[in-house]
Order: C-alpha cells, then structure tokens, then sequence
C-alpha cells in the first residue's frame, strides 16, 4: 500500500475551510452568503440546468460546528483511505460519492442542502469494503473494523433522523463509496519478494477509472429520469 503522505485529504480540508471563510467573509461584508447562494443544492435550479449544484454543496457549509465535525471525519477516514487507495482513487471515491449523495437528496427531499457528509459517508462505506474484500489478509483485524464502521455508520444515520439533516444524501453517499469500493478498490495479495514480502494490488490499473465511470453514470442516470419525470 502506498505510503506517501495523504495530500489529497491535506488538499480537499484546505479548500473546504478556505471556502468557508469565503461564506463567512462574504456574508459580514454583503449581508449574503455568496458561495452557498451559487453553490447550495436547491432542486428547481437543478431542474433549471445548474447541475454544478450536484457537486458544490460538499465544499460548503451551515456552521463553525458543521464543518469541524465534517472536517474531522475527513482528517480521521481520508488518511487512512488514502493511503489504501492511493490519491487518484481516493479524490475519485470522494467526489463520487459526494455526487451520488446529493443526487439523492435531489430525489427523495425538497429541502435545500449543503455540507461534505454525503462524501464522508462514502468514506464509511469504502473504508468498510476495503477491509471486506481484503479479510483474507487482516483476519480478525478486518472483523473488528468493519463492526466499527458499522457502528458509526449507525450511530451517524441515527443522528441523521434530526430535524434539518440530510439523511437521504447520507445514504446516497454510502451507496455510492460502497459501490466504487467494490468495483475499483484495491484487493490486495502478499508475495515472496527478497528479503520479506510485498503488497501487491490484483485490481488493474484501471479499475479505479471504470468504478468512476459506472457509480457516475448510474447516479447521473438516476438523476436524468427524476428531472425528466418532474418535468
């Protein structure tokens, strides 16, 4: 497994607190939160053709809490995602996901919408497929981890139940982290190599692009029949 710092995670924290204060800055000095007003998930302006509102919402946020927390889950998850998928795949896994979460809260809830939950529960989902998949190797490891993935996916969907939170975007999230991890994340193997041994992933290099592509298209699907039918 890759062992180069998690930039991605470094990155995608950065940009997201840097957005953030753009939200605070704007809102102080012009009385409006310009990035949420172009940026949050709002359906009618989707079904009007601003589909970049499928991918905005995970860099913004409604709060100094919502965003630590958020940013916190990311600090904890992406670095060890990272390194287990390496940076490309990772960077895919979290936009992926991101964008499955909020095509779900476009079809299943009229509110409006904003926040990196929807990824970080595709974190959830990827960090417990990898651990799936790879139990041959982590034995009793994997066991352990996946009952507390399970665990905070739980206790996180209960909290979800609250008034103003999306929990249609959360599922939609881990459904799509889930779906990339399974398709395009690393299955790895142990082999001789002098003096010890080597981690070898048996996924082809492009396993990581095809598990983009079908997660992409099938919620891109799913969003195409929702405008469609509400038409």
């Amino acid at each position: 497994m890759p062992d180069s710092k998690p930039v991605v995670t470094y990155a995608i924290l950065g940009i997201t607190v840097i957005v953030y204060l753009l939200q605070m800055a704007t809102q102080s000095l012009f009385g409006t939160d310009i990035p949420a007003l172009y940026g949050t998930k709002v359906n009618e302006l989707i079904a009007q053709g601003q589909y970049w509102r499928l991918f905005t919402p995970l860099l913004l946020h409604g709060s100094i809490l919502h965003i630590g927390f958020n940013m916190y889950a990311l600090w904890i998850l992406g670095r060890d995602i990272e390194r287990f998928y390496g940076r490309w795949r990772f960077l895919a896994i979290y936009l992926v996901s991101g964008f499955g979460g909020n095509v779900f809260s476009m079809i299943f809830t009229p509110a409006p919408s904003l926040g990196a939950s929807t990824a970080i529960f595709g974190l959830f989902a990827a960090e417990g497929m990898f651990f799936f998949q790879n139990r041959h190797i982590f034995g009793r490891r994997s066991q352990q981890a996946i009952y507390q993935i399970i665990v905070l996916a739980a206790i996180n969907f209960f909290l979800g139940l609250s008034p103003g939170i999306d929990n249609w975007g959360h599922l939609g999230g881990f459904l799509a982290g889930g779906m990339f991890a399974y398709i395009g994340g690393p299955v790895l193997d142990v082999r001789p190599s002098y003096p010890g041994y080597e981690v070898h992933d048996r996924r082809s290099k492009n396993a990581g692009l095809i598990a983009t592509l079908v997660v992409f298209v099938f919620f891109s699907f799913l969003a195409a029949m929702t405008l469609y039918m509400r038409r």
